[in-house]
């Protein structure tokens, strides 16, 4: 393993550039956030979509307003992607 890693730096040595271009920054920052904004709404989803599940078993709660509070989370997503094609 230390020699293959060793091998791929005396590579990115000798071409005289930057392994990593100084652009892509910006790409791994949008991939980070919209990612980490899925995965969070997600683990939100997931308690408010077994609540809702159970409270529309005991006629507690409709069907429309257990719809919204599981889309709810959704829209984290939705705006990280807004944010993620203006940057």
């Amino acid at each position: 393993m230390l020699g293959t890693l060793t091998e791929l730096t005396s590579v990115a040595l000798q071409q005289g550039a930057p392994a990593i271009p100084p652009d892509s920054g910006l790409a791994i920052g949008v991939g980070l956030a919209v990612g980490l904004a899925a995965y969070g709404a997600g683990v939100a989803e997931r308690g408010i979509g077994a609540a809702a599940v159970g409270a529309i078993a005991e006629d507690s709660m409709g069907l429309g307003t257990a719809l919204v509070l599981t889309v709810l989370p959704e829209t984290l997503v939705l705006l990280a992607l807004v944010v993620a094609f203006v940057a």
